[in-house]
């Protein structure tokens, strides 16, 4: 566990207050972030702002900088960088509000609300590279790192699950597959977190005024068209697969929407994309196994993240994701006969050691 220095909170108010030439700031902390920053809310003369302490050797905040420009260069709204010091790790935002996608979204509604996240994506895709930071390619090596961190992390660090060289050969099979079809996709400017919590709700002009006004009628689909919709978290943006953004976002390890849902809204994303970009002509069938295969590693990865957040970073509520990210894994190998390791290993060792040491583990604690 890496345990942030507490002076830096007294640090980054004596930068706030001398920025704002006050004497006085108080910081309300928030929660909800994976990494090692830390986030804070603040007032000055009704005005809402984020204070950021993102310690430079954890957090890169170049990227943030940098990309948060071109993003804004494409019309998307994004915190605005108010004031920042790279050298301390600390920055001055804007407030786009706490107005969460996720927290809009219904079975009713989803369409409407998806279809609007989806209409960003070309905008990122087609964003220009940053002029002081090279974002990184998503190469094979990359994409093999995070598989990984599956076998690491989750298999071996949490369940002690330990793989004959038989079945690391075949796990390693799956995982190139799951790779070289992501190679093969158009290579595009990629957000690599793009999901219902780090989206937001927003007032038209970006701002948001003051936490007591938070709760607004931003909700009700019929004003959706009146509000933006606010991009957080896009400091890992890469170079990558076309459909890495998309299934981020329709198949949210966070929640899952049915099946048909999540179709139709692909489908959407494929014409949209066809319409806005200049690639070859892709069947629906090739988009299909990109998206499924994308899917697949992003599912790996994140169920090894969770446990990795468990063990290394002592989050353990991100435990409780890892059945959802499991669930997408089998219902997708199932349907793909060169697959059919990773759905077995899945459903025969990964979920039946997960359950029993969930049991196990509920048992300890009552």
């Amino acid at each position: 566990m890496i345990i942030l220095d507490s002076s830096r909170t007294t640090q980054l108010k004596k930068w706030l207050c001398d920025y704002f030439s006050i004497d006085l700031i108080k910081l309300q902390p928030l929660t909800g972030d994976a990494g090692f920053r830390k986030y804070y809310r603040f007032n000055i003369n009704d005005q809402s702002y984020i204070a950021v302490d993102a310690i430079p050797s954890m957090s890169n905040n170049l990227a943030f900088v940098e990309i948060q420009q071109v993003l804004k260069e494409q019309q998307i709204t994004v915190p605005n960088i108010i004031s920042s010091d790279l050298t301390y790790g600390f920055m001055c935002l804007s407030d786009l509000g706490d107005e969460l996608f996720s927290d809009a979204l219904t079975l009713d509604n989803i369409s409407d609300f998806y279809k609007k996240a989806i209409n960003v994506l070309p905008l990122i895709a087609a964003a220009p590279l940053p002029k002081n930071y090279q974002l990184p390619l998503y190469d094979a090596a990359f994409l093999n790192v995070e598989c990984h961190i599956f076998t690491q992390w989750l298999l071996g660090v949490h369940l002690n699950i330990v793989l004959t060289e038989h079945e690391k050969h075949q796990l390693q099979a799956c995982f190139d597959l799951l790779i070289n079809s992501a190679l093969e996709q158009p290579q595009v400017v990629v957000h690599r977190d793009y999901h219902s919590r780090n989206l937001m709700l927003v007032n038209h002009d970006g701002l948001h005024a003051s936490t007591e006004n938070s709760q607004s009628d931003l909700l009700n689909t019929a004003t959706l068209s009146k509000v933006d919709l606010g991009v957080i978290d896009f400091q890992d943006a890469v170079i990558g697969p076309i459909t890495y953004d998309i299934v981020s976002l329709l198949k949210d390890c966070y929640v899952k929407w049915p099946v048909e849902n999540v179709q139709h809204l692909f489908q959407y994303f494929c014409q949209l994309m066809a319409v806005k970009a200049k690639y070859p002509k892709v069947t629906p069938e090739q988009w299909l196994r990109w998206f499924d295969f994308m899917g697949l590693q992003r599912h790996i990865k994140a169920s090894g993240i969770f446990a990795r957040l468990n063990h290394r970073d002592n989050k353990s509520s991100y435990l409780k994701d890892i059945p959802l990210t499991l669930s997408y894994i089998v219902d997708i190998s199932a349907q793909y006969s060169e697959l059919a390791f990773l759905y077995d290993l899945v459903m025969q060792k990964i979920i039946p050691t997960l359950n029993s040491k969930n049991k196990l583990d509920k048992g300890n604690v009552s």
